[in-house]
């Protein structure tokens, strides 16, 4: 499962943010196509621009914690009001769910449904702390930049203005540029307008945090997670491949610094 702490801030990046960073036909030759995920957001009612979940296949959190309601746990709501269909088979509903209808419900002395509260507790959840921050993991995050790897994994953003003041305005560092990309981990699984082997770069802030790694959890480190980058991410690997022990340690030590 993916965390879900800065994600406020990580709705608050203006969709024009993400669109500069995107370049679907490779202009300057990097070997990187990362593209924006435009969606139809059912909070909105609008075209947005994905950022959560493995094929950033939504763009708010509203919509995200109301498909996982619905997804995770079986129950329905006003933005997804149809049940999922066991393995795609629509026939199996009536026996899985013998009481059709809406499940989530408004609470009326709160005034909120589910999704609602959903939507509250994931838009107030802090970022995680950064980690100690040694000289090795300074040198770390300069050869972090030198081979690469902020192409996908930008440090830095600034959020536009937003409904909870906190979060307006606010400069943040997640590691990832929130786009589509074939790295050669794909889980070919098609999502909305994202091909099998699309996967939204994961934000790295935490990453000292969690393990393993990649949505599978096939990688156990992190440096099995790197070197089981591919495709538009071969260049940088193999610059990484051609560091020395000691240098690539440093970029180990950098990414458990976040």
């Amino acid at each position: 499962s993916l965390a879900l702490f800065g994600n406020g801030l990580v709705e608050a990046i203006p969709d024009a943010v993400l669109i500069a960073l995107e370049d679907p036909q490779d202009r300057d030759g990097d070997g990187i196509s990362g593209r924006a995920h435009r969606v139809h957001d059912k909070a909105s009612d609008k075209t947005r621009i994905g950022r959560f979940g493995w094929k950033a296949q939504q763009a708010t959190l509203m919509a995200f914690g109301a498909e996982a309601y619905r997804d995770e746990m079986g129950i329905t709501n006003d933005l997804f009001p149809q049940e999922a269909c066991p393995r795609g088979d629509c026939a199996k509903i009536a026996f899985f769910n013998p009481v059709p209808g809406l499940q989530d419900a408004l609470n009326p002395n709160t005034g909120l449904r589910g999704i609602d509260n959903f939507e509250n507790f994931m838009k107030l959840l802090g970022p995680p702390p950064r980690g100690p921050v040694t000289d090795q993991a300074l040198e770390g995050e300069r050869l972090f930049q030198a081979v690469g790897c902020t192409a996908c994994h930008t440090p830095a953003f600034v959020t536009g203005e937003s409904p909870v003041r906190a979060l307006s305005f606010k400069r943040f560092f997640p590691y990832s540029d929130f786009l589509l990309h074939d790295v050669g981990t794909g889980d070919g699984i098609g999502q909305g307008d994202a091909s099998p082997e699309e996967i939204r770069t994961p934000p790295l802030w935490g990453v000292r945090l969690r393990a393993p790694f990649l949505h599978d959890g096939r990688a156990s480190t992190l440096q099995e997670a790197i070197e089981l980058h591919a495709g538009e991410a071969a260049r940088s690997r193999s610059q990484f491949e051609k560091l020395s022990e000691a240098e690539q340690a440093t970029i180990i030590a950098f990414l458990r610094s976040l």
